[in-house]
């Protein structure tokens, strides 16, 4: 489970945006990362934001938030060298990544 780094009651975050990820036509590849119970999301978000591209700490909370209480979350879709540079960053940073092509 990640532990909120905010003390007090942590309430679901608000959808701020949905963004439609197709049927995969529009991407070669995504980064699924797996909750493994060993991180804060503290942590989760600060590695989200040094690795992915345009990711911000909003966006990082909602993708650790979706992680510690769905199992995982899907943080990055294009093309297949960039996964997979990602995925190796996320994992070298501790994270259980699966790239799927």
């Amino acid at each position: 489970m990640l532990y909120p780094f905010i003390c007090g009651i942590v309430k679901d975050p608000e959808t701020l945006e949905i963004i439609d990820i197709g049927t995969g036509k529009d991407f070669e590849a995504e980064v699924v990362v797996y909750n493994c119970d060993c991180h804060t999301y503290q942590q989760v978000v600060s590695l989200f934001c040094q690795v992915i591209p345009r990711m911000n700490p909003k966006k990082a909370f909602e993708l650790a938030w979706q992680i510690d209480h769905h199992g995982s979350a899907i943080v990055y879709q294009g093309d297949i060298k960039d996964a997979d540079i990602i995925g190796k960053q996320l994992a070298a940073g501790g994270l259980r990544v699966e790239v799927r092509y």
